[in-house]
């Protein structure tokens, strides 16, 4: 591995970094001190090793095997959140939704309230283009900073991310570091209000006091995929320990002691019930990474 600043470590478990509290660990586990340390990271690793960015795991299921290659996690270096002008904030990569909103706020920038009820970083929601409430990143990003997996440092305009639902044309093994976002003129305390019905409807249909990992499957067009799931009887089905929401049933839940394995096979048995009720083909939107536990780490 190439010198670093940071802190490299081998064998992490990753387990304890997700929100569902399940999986194996990686293979090495980086938290670079700042952007320079990144670029020079990767320029100097060898190309064949996998590079893969983590925020705070809340749309991500580790497979029991772990995460071969490299899992980069920025930390506080990387959470700054600084107000470039009347409208726009510049925000790093390990920078929160709510702490981007509630400086949204405190400068009196509206139209990225939305940002309170994504539960991840900066680094995660522009890469996929994360959304709720009607809004998603697309509509509010200008731009972004990038390190590329050769170590090459871009900035993106929207236009060169490809955005679609859910989903970015953003390069493989490349992190994002910094991405600025545009708002309008508004007042604080109307921003706050409409932070707070967000939150408190988040609350009253969301299980968030469980180990899950939000959102299971996309919408389909046409569809909410919650009430396929549930017209196809899977609300409170189980597997092991790990269980289909009777919260809100497009969330998977960890009751316990649930593998990864126990959690990804739960969601393949949904979507296979939901097209046999239905005829519609779920698509994962948590992102499953690693390898199953039957597999020899590479």
């Amino acid at each position: 591995m190439p010198t670093v600043r940071g802190k490299l470590t081998a064998d992490a478990p990753l387990a304890p970094l997700v929100w569902f509290k399940s999986g194996g660990t990686a293979e090495w586990l980086f938290e670079p001190k700042d952007v320079d340390d990144l670029a020079h990271f990767l320029a100097d690793l060898d190309p064949a090793v996998p590079v893969m960015g983590l925020g705070l795991g809340s749309n991500m299921i580790v497979r029991d095997g772990g995460v071969p290659g490299v899992v980069v996690r920025l930390g506080k270096a990387f959470a700054k959140v600084e107000q470039a002008d009347r409208t726009t904030l510049r925000c790093g990569g390990g920078a929160s939704g709510i702490l981007v909103s509630s400086s949204a706020r405190d400068a009196g920038i509206g139209g990225v309230e939305f940002l309170r009820s994504i539960p991840g970083t900066v680094g995660g929601f522009v890469r996929m283009n994360g959304g709720a409430y009607g809004r998603e990143v697309k509509d509010v990003l200008v731009e972004c900073d990038v390190v590329l997996r050769s170590g090459e440092r871009k900035t993106l305009a929207l236009a060169d991310l490809g955005y679609t639902y859910r989903h970015s044309e953003l390069p493989e093994g490349a992190i994002v570091v910094s991405a600025t976002f545009r708002g309008h003129e508004a007042d604080p305390a109307i921003i706050q209000a409409e932070m707070d019905r967000i939150s408190a409807e988040r609350e009253a249909s969301q299980p968030l006091r469980s180990k899950t990992g939000g959102s299971t499957f996309k919408n389909p067009p046409g569809h909410k995929a919650w009430a396929l799931v549930d017209a196809a009887g899977c609300r409170g089905l189980k597997r092991g320990d790990a269980q289909v929401s009777e919260k809100h049933c497009n969330f998977l839940l960890n009751l316990g002691s649930a593998s990864s394995a126990d959690i990804e096979a739960l969601g393949e048995e949904v979507r296979d019930k939901v097209k046999a009720h239905s005829g519609v083909t779920l698509e994962w939107e948590i992102q499953r990474v690693g390898q199953s536990g039957q597999e020899e780490p590479k």
